[in-house]
């Protein structure tokens, strides 16, 4: 059958992720080998600030805000008897608001807050599909308000499709505005995060699926969870695949048959961020496959992702592999939120400064310059 075509909004959204600027490219890794220092004495911080350089148009490179745009959703599959998550959904709503509260430090007592705080990083929170009546505050926005149709949760993609394709646009949509917002508040580095219980099993499913793997190969712990809920985990992404419900030609239908609304909503993210020409950074396995959705949209939105570190789900060295993306550290995190990926934030900000600010060895009279 012929693959359904794309609604126009969603198709300009597309059409507007254009590569990397390639002059600058070549500039910065001229000016790169200039500097005072050693030929690699930066490591990958090097190749990092020539990517950056793409990304921006400049070999001097000079970006500024950080964003983390949190996306929280239920998912069907966590509903029921049989968990496949430690926590039980309940957690997800009781999250948001700590993402919101008031606290002494300031806004949010969950972890991205406190790491947000620390870097001067902003945090957004989206309520895109959580299933629980949520205090009205002046620093939640809602999907339905931005054109998402507001149901609460997945359905089971155990038994079925996971939502339907005008829900999945209607989120992608919605978290493109979110993007938009972020980028007119003055962000450059764009973190999408997300919360919500047993989204790892949407996320490996939606893995297995773009990258052809067993689901035994890309379904991890998630929440930490005990050998009998990892074989109900594993058990549900192979009932999912098996329905046979979409294919790797039409990935606006696999984000349908087997994601979730928050990973919808990251994917509109991405996308919009990299319309406007600013960094995507990714955290953790659920921001993983929302990129690999992105990358099969749009090939050229690769070239503005970059990876934040290695977590500590399995299927997600594998996701980066695909994409071509080197994380930046190693240090077991598996909480999600974008936390990972606003911890990476100053190390980019760090190698662009590099690039911008260091003199070469003709600039400073130095002896030594190639």
């Amino acid at each position: 059958m012929p693959t359904p075509s794309l609604p126009t909004e969603l198709a300009a959204l597309i059409a507007a992720v254009q590569p990397a600027h390639a002059g600058a490219v070549a500039a910065a890794r001229t000016r790169q080998a200039q500097l005072t220092k050693p030929h690699g004495a930066l490591g990958d911080l090097e190749e990092v600030s020539v990517r950056l350089a793409g990304v921006f148009g400049s070999d001097r490179p000079h970006p500024r805000g950080v964003a983390v745009l949190v996306a929280a959703a239920d998912h069907g599959v966590a509903a029921g008897p049989h968990p496949v998550s430690a926590y039980p959904p309940e957690v997800t709503p009781a999250m948001v608001a700590n993402f919101l509260a008031d606290t002494p430090a300031g806004l949010g007592g969950a972890a991205v807050n406190a790491i947000a705080r620390s870097v001067g990083a902003r945090v957004y929170v989206m309520d895109a599909g959580v299933n629980a009546d949520l205090p009205q505050h002046p620093a939640l926005v809602r999907a339905a308000d931005l054109g998402g149709l507001g149901r609460r949760g997945t359905s089971d993609l155990r038994t079925g499709p996971a939502m339907s394709r005008d829900e999945a646009v209607a989120l992608i949509l919605a978290g493109a505005a979110l993007a938009r917002q972020a980028v007119q508040d003055g962000a450059d580095l764009i973190v999408p995060g997300e919360m919500g219980i047993g989204n790892t099993t949407p996320a490996a499913a939606l893995t297995a699926r773009m990258l052809g793997q067993d689901a035994v190969a890309v379904t991890g712990r998630g929440t930490g969870v005990d050998d009998a809920t990892l074989e109900r985990k594993v058990a549900a992404v192979r009932e999912a695949l098996a329905r046979g419900g979409s294919t790797l030609a039409d990935p606006l239908g696999v984000l349908a048959d087997l994601g979730g609304f928050e990973i919808a909503a990251m994917l509109g993210m991405m996308l919009q961020s990299v319309a406007l020409g600013k960094v995507v950074i990714l955290d953790g396995f659920v921001e993983g496959s929302a990129a690999l959705l992105a990358v099969a949209l749009a090939p050229a939105l690769a070239d503005f992702l970059f990876a934040a570190g290695e977590c500590a789900e399995i299927g997600h060295a594998a996701q980066l592999a695909h994409l071509n993306l080197k994380p930046m550290f190693r240090l077991g995190l598996r909480l999600g939120e974008g936390t990972g990926g606003v911890l990476a934030a100053p190390m980019l900000l760090a190698a662009a400064a590099t690039l911008r600010e260091m003199q070469t060895f003709a600039e400073a009279g130095v002896p030594g310059g190639a």
